[in-house]
């Protein structure tokens, strides 16, 4: 018997024959729409003869079909489509078992050589729906598309499961499976499929009339049903490999997932790196992406440059759990210079079945419409690489739907903290790499696959830890090592000055580092360049680098805040774009010193120099003669010309150099010395003023105009009030908001405190039998207040400010029943107690107000 049909395909293709079907009334008064008309009925044909043998009645059916057309098409009278529609209508019930016949048994039956060709069959007859729809009578919905995308998704799992059952060790999709006992898995696959049989031969060859009301029903009920075998296939996956880290079962992760390929993957990114140290890192954002709530969820993943943040995200996304879970994955890179249009460009161009050039032609507004289209109703992983602004995710966001119960997720990875906290539900940041780590990411480097000689473990390990925990300072030496002599003197070398060996890579680090800097806010970029000010693991203060930003003029004024309060401001801003690091924290949660990693510090000290940033600042060269006349012994004597123009200098730290001509020196803004001079009272634009040695306080210091913060004398050796001066001084108004360290033993130093009403800051003694009253310094905040021995006058005359915040006493002894001269303070957060600062064993808090929440220490 022929089984090309011949005669049932030419007429299927004629041009005329809806023309005769179309309404054609039966014996029995029935009038029939024809709804299999097209190539979807060819594909049918194809497919049906390949299966001739499993059912036989159909064929005979065909056949009779066949010589009807034949009819139709010799004599085109309507009896003839009548017969050949009376045909139809009793041949059609009979094609569900096509529909819905078991693949698995077929599969088994060919000892796996065929493709499961039941699923073949409907994906290319839903793909020739798809193809003809817009052109012909035939209703097809849109949601037709994503059931074709689902079930594509599907025959991709379920046929390395299907080869698994005959016993066939396959790689496939990131997976390496073995033999499988009788699977659940599978069986939901298969019940799938059915379904989908069932669909397609309902609708779409019918003789009954379809409503696109009843299609997307039963579409929307039919993607329910994938999306509940697809959870369960996720599970399922996550168990296996459980127990292949535990060394048991039948799953494994393939060292290469990278290769995986599927119909709506076709850029994915590529990556060889090892992820050392990085694992628990890796499994906690797996959890999130797999698990979690059903709303689309915002997870990033941020750190400072060569962290190895990129090394991650690709690693998890080309994880095969993660590939099998997602029905759509994009992953796209944030240029330095944002572009709508590119992004959208490259999510589309890596997800969708449009091609490159059919996309590159559209608007903006078509391929966000298009990119949404894509997504809606669908699992998807978005991964968004070295977000720098805001405005990137405000854009996208709406292209992104959020279907509340779909589990879609937005990855991200920044250098800005502040940037994610505003973006995300959840917030990764790895941490250094420990010592332990180090080294085996640098052995691993440097030898690959072998094994670190003896002799060269030890000093390995020292020169691993002095990377500081940073995958690329660790790459980077690695690969300075790789291309030496493997011998324990040249290493030892290496590390005795790793920071000049590193340099020599600058070129692969810079650029990496670079964008860091590069993306800094203009008000920013001063500031961190000044921090090529400190050396390699310096530990940098805080409240100094304030006041030098300060004094330097980098801090822009706000309106009710304080240029400290804008300072730290800028501190934490390059805290969150990950350039500075917390080294300690003070008690009031507040960071008291930072640190530079070496590749930033080296990198600061070079965008310095080339901005001639250095040559500008005489504190940068006073802290680094010794380097600058070394490195830079070819300069000419012109470049340093801040030396010869002392009425420039903002800064002298007597530290670092010996003051002259302070005269002279009319815009200094900081200044430390040994000892005072008569000639400061003439450095009005000055605002801190340190001095080491003073016997005495001279008023004149008190009031001068521009002096936010002076610091005289030491805890043990306070400076001394001048008295017995002009009463007119003191009617005066200071500017003063930090003062230490100060001697207050009568009523007349109290009387100069109140010519200070702007103090913030206070560190002051008393002799043993007197305690100043304080209460009219309303705007102090923090009071240090220490006396000579323990003290022996009169409790009820203690009078603290009402505002303060934080308190250190010492040498007090005041009994703890005393406590509530302390407890009241309706502002008090910090209380530190210290040499025999209260008296007794027990302390009964019970009447403290309950508006304190201080800490003590």
């Amino acid at each position: 018997m022929d089984f090309s049909y011949k005669n049932l395909s030419y007429l299927i293709k004629s041009p005329n024959l809806l023309f005769h079907m179309q309404d054609l009334e039966l014996d029995e008064g029935k009038i029939v729409s024809f709804q299999w008309l097209g190539p979807h009925f060819l594909t049918f044909l194809k497919y049906v003869a390949k299966w001739r043998f499993r059912f036989q009645r159909i064929i005979e059916l065909l056949g009779n079909l066949d010589n009807s057309a034949l009819d139709c098409i010799i004599y085109g009278e309507n009896e003839h489509y009548k017969n050949f529609l009376e045909i139809i209508f009793s041949f059609m019930p009979r094609t569900v078992e096509f529909f819905t016949s078991p693949y698995l048994q077929q599969w088994l039956e060919s000892g796996g050589i065929t493709a499961p060709t039941k699923i073949y069959f409907l994906l290319e007859t839903i793909r020739e729906l798809l193809d003809c729809g817009t052109d012909s009578c035939l209703l097809v919905s849109n949601q037709v598309k994503i059931l074709f995308e689902e079930l594509q998704f599907l025959r991709l799992v379920s046929s390395d499961m299907m080869r698994c059952a005959m016993g066939e060790r396959v790689e496939s999709m990131g997976l390496r499976i073995f033999k499988m006992s009788e699977n659940q898995i599978f069986r939901e696959f298969e019940a799938v499929f059915i379904d989908a049989g069932l669909f397609l031969h309902s609708f779409f060859f019918t003789t009954d009339r379809v409503t696109m009301t009843k299609m997307d029903l039963a579409i929307s009920i039919l993607l329910e049903r994938i999306e509940i075998v697809k959870v369960k296939f996720k599970d399922y996956c996550i168990a296996v490999s459980m127990n292949m880290n535990c060394g048991i079962g039948s799953l494994q992760i393939a060292e290469s997932p990278s290769e995986v390929s599927s119909s709506h993957d076709k850029s994915i990114p590529v990556v060889d790196e090892m992820i050392v140290g990085l694992e628990d890192v890796a499994t906690e954002i797996i959890s999130k992406l797999l698990g979690g709530p059903s709303y689309r969820q915002i997870i990033s993943i941020v750190g400072m440059g060569g962290l190895g943040k990129t090394t991650l995200a690709k690693k998890i996304y080309n994880g095969s759990n993660v590939r099998y879970y997602f029905d759509k994955l994009s992953w796209c890179v944030v240029s330095q210079t944002y572009q709508k249009r590119k992004l959208l460009v490259d999510i589309l161009s890596s997800m969708s079945n449009l091609n490159n050039h059919k996309i590159s032609e559209m608007e903006d507004e078509e391929l966000a419409e298009h990119l949404y289209k894509t997504l809606i109703g669908r699992r998807y992983l978005i991964v968004i690489d070295d977000l720098w602004d805001i405005c990137a995710w405000d854009d996208l966001r709406r292209y992104f739907p959020d279907d509340k119960i779909n589990r879609s997720r937005v990855l991200f990875t920044s250098r800005l903290k502040n940037l994610a906290s505003e973006i995300s539900h959840v917030i990764i940041e790895p941490l250094p790499l420990s010592p332990g780590e180090s080294w085996k990411l640098l052995e691993k480097n440097v030898f690959k696959k072998k094994r670190c000689p003896q002799e060269l473990q030890d000093i390995g390990k020292q020169i691993a830890t002095y990377c500081h925990g940073l995958p690329l300072s660790i790459i980077t030496i690695a690969g300075v090592l790789s291309n030496m002599e493997k011998k324990e003197s040249l290493w030892q070398k290496v590390a005795e000055d790793l920071s000049s060996y590193i340099s020599q890579k600058a070129y692969e680090y810079i650029p990496t580092l670079k964008l860091s800097y590069m993306h800094l806010p203009n008000h920013l970029k001063p500031c961190f360049l000044y921090l090529s000010a400190y050396r390699e693991d310096e530990v940098i203060r805080v409240r100094k680098l304030l006041l030098l930003w300060i004094a330097e003029g980098f801090i822009q004024k706000k309106q009710h805040k304080s240029l400290e309060d804008v300072a730290e401001e800028y501190l934490m801003e390059l805290i969150n774009r990950s350039l500075l690091q917390v080294s300690r924290i003070r008690s009031e949660n507040v960071v008291k010193a930072c640190s530079l990693h070496d590749l930033v510090l080296d990198m600061c000290w070079k965008i310095a120099e080339e901005e001639n940033f250095l040559f500008q600042h005489e504190f940068l060269l006073s802290k680094h003669r010794h380097r600058l006349f070394r490195d830079w012994s070819h300069r000419l004597s012109e470049d340093l010309t801040i030396f010869y123009n002392l009425e420039n200098i903002k800064i002298f730290d007597g530290e670092h150099g010996y003051l002259f001509r302070i005269s002279v020196m009319g815009d200094l803004r900081y200044l430390i010395i040994d000892s005072l001079e008569l000639s400061i009272s003439s450095l009005q634009n000055l605002e801190f003023l340190r001095v080491e040695f003073l016997d005495s306080i001279p008023r004149y210091l008190l009031y001068m105009p521009n002096l936010r913060h002076l610091h005289v004398g030491k805890s043990y050796f306070p400076g001394i009030f001048q008295k017995n001066c002009d009463s007119s001084d003191i009617s005066r108004i200071s500017s003063l908001q930090t003062l230490r360290y100060v001697y207050i033993d009568d009523s007349e130093s109290e009387e100069i405190l109140r010519s200070l009403p702007n103090l913030h800051k206070l560190k002051c003694t008393s002799p043993n039998n007197f305690c100043p009253d304080l209460s009219f310094l309303t705007q102090l905040e923090s009071l240090t207040m220490a006396f000579e021995s323990r003290f022996e006058g009169d409790y009820s005359v203690i009078n603290f400010p009402t505002n303060i915040k934080k308190l250190t006493l010492s040498e007090l002894a005041l009994p703890w029943k005393k406590m509530s001269l302390i407890g009241t303070l309706p502002n008090l957060r910090i209380l530190k107690l210290e040499n025999e600062a209260f008296e007794g064993e027990i302390w009964n808090t019970k009447g403290m107000s309950s508006k304190n929440s201080s800490s003590f220490n």
